[in-house]
């Protein structure tokens, strides 16, 4: 029988920017509850959270069967008691199937996604969130009051280049989209390689 960590997949850019995403989240995150990961990838990430945030219970998600045995095999690797086996799930594919989620994070989507992929995540989180409850969002943005840096504007031509529906998305169309939503921007935080950490909160119900 082969062993499942064969099936590991290994982000190199998940070591570097972990532990700084990690510190956003110890400050954003509720004490308790299901934090859902949206497009978790290989895995790593929700590994390296879960570990340092145990009073939390964290969903991982990943459409791609792949990704998913891959998260699968990391959670074999080492202490896994607050995750839940990951879930089959497309950002696009509404409702998504969870529940009772008090955090949602999507770390490097948006930009590697068409626009109805964060327009759906929106939808989607407003639903789900209770009232303040954050959705995280950490990648590389373009603001009105900042030209890209040179390596995302070449970061954004790749994408393109690679997928016509892809691309380096402006920060105030995010925001204003997630306002639609019930998610109100509360916070943005640069971080290392000139990507943003944004953190939307959803507003009170009426």
């Amino acid at each position: 029988m082969s062993n499942s960590s064969d099936h590991r997949l290994d982000a190199p850019a998940t070591s570097r920017n972990r532990d700084p995403i990690l510190r956003i989240l110890r400050d954003i995150l509720p004490a308790q509850g299901k934090v859902l990961e949206i497009a978790s990838g290989s895995g790593q990430h929700v590994i390296h959270f879960a570990r340092h945030l145990p009073a939390l219970v964290f969903q991982p998600s990943d459409p791609m069967a792949s990704a998913r045995s891959s998260i699968v095999a990391w959670m074999e690797t080492g202490s896994s008691a607050n995750i839940l086996p990951p879930l089959d799930l497309d950002v696009r594919q509404a409702p998504w199937p969870v529940q009772d989620v008090a955090a949602i994070l999507c770390i490097n989507m948006i930009h590697i996604s068409p626009w109805h992929a964060t327009q759906s995540l929106m939808l989607e989180a407003g639903r789900l969130l209770p009232t303040g409850a954050p959705l995280y969002l950490y990648g590389p943005f373009r603001t009105a009051d900042e030209p890209l840096a040179p390596s995302n504007a070449a970061f954004d031509s790749d994408l393109r280049n690679r997928n016509a529906d892809w691309g380096i998305r402006n920060l105030e169309a995010v925001a204003e989209l997630a306002a639609s939503t019930g998610l109100m921007l509360d916070t943005v935080v640069p971080m290392p390689a000139n990507n943003l950490s944004v953190i939307l909160r959803r507003s009170s119900r009426n």
